[in-house]
């Protein structure tokens, strides 16, 4: 997939999560050929649809074929996956879900536990739709900065409020580079940990910049920062895979190379 058919492709899907969620996303993501993109071209479909999905806050069942493409088994199916705290959930593909204690929009319920999966594919996947999560909400923050007025002057003028939004601008580069290298389990296991982390920090700074208008449901921000801390527990925490990794380091006594400089 070239330049062009690549912005091709990301207008389309733009336009199209714009329009549809859920189920009716499912659908449309079908009918564009989301199997064979994932089956064939997954180094560009998968952080594409991904990052959109944060970016617009639409959500789809696609997490389930990431996760079942890597076990080599038929996508289109529902598996249980791993949650922070011990327990084991399913996004539902048809959109109803007993239990939605943080984001009503998810169709995650509670299911017993599953056997072992793989988690890398899956975790980088995840770590996109966080890193589009963060973005969409340091972007609500930056057009509150620059369009609202205080005591006379802009609120971007204020030091305090540009140090919030730089320290998040930050975070969320330095997860997309860690995303963009990874290549196996612990790539993906610091990638979506750094992910993790980049939109919580974006999730507390920019509620911070908004005030209280952040806080009105009649705002976007809230939906942002709970998909978020869903998220962010899906296939592990960002404090968990932290943990996870200073294990793994303690017992191989050694920190494996990343990237090649």
């Amino acid at each position: 997939m070239d330049a062009d058919e690549r912005d091709l492709l990301e207008q389309t899907l733009r336009k199209t999560m714009a329009g549809a969620s859920g189920a009716a996303l499912d659908a449309s993501l079908a009918s564009l050929g989301w199997p064979e993109m994932l089956a064939e071209e997954s180094a560009t479909a998968v952080p594409l649809v991904f990052r959109l999905l944060g970016e617009t806050g639409a959500h789809a069942s696609v997490l389930n074929d990431v996760v079942l493409q890597e076990a080599e088994g038929p996508v289109g199916r529902t598996l249980p996956l791993p949650y922070t705290g011990g327990i084991w959930v399913e996004w539902v593909r048809d959109g109803g879900a007993d239990e939605r204690p943080l984001d009503p929009a998810l169709p995650l319920r509670r299911v017993a536990a599953g056997g072992s999966v793989p988690l890398a594919w899956g975790r980088r996947a995840l770590g996109w739709w966080l890193l589009g999560t963060g973005r969409a909400m340091l972007g609500l923050a930056r057009r509150h900065v620059l369009d609202r007025h205080q005591f006379g002057r802009p609120l971007a003028s204020f030091q305090a409020l540009r140090h919030r939004l730089a320290e998040t601008y930050v975070a969320l580069e330095g997860a997309e580079a860690a995303l963009t290298a990874a290549e196996d389990d612990t790539g993906a296991l610091l990638a979506k940990a750094a992910a993790g982390r980049a939109a919580l920090t974006a999730a507390r700074h920019c509620q911070q910049v908004l005030g209280g208008i952040g806080f009105t449901a009649e705002h976007e921000l809230h939906r942002h920062v709970e998909r978020a801390l869903v998220l962010d527990g899906l296939l592990g925490s960002a404090r968990d895979l932290t943990r996870e990794a200073g294990a793994l380091l303690l017992r191989e006594g050694r920190a494996p190379r990343l990237v090649d400089l």
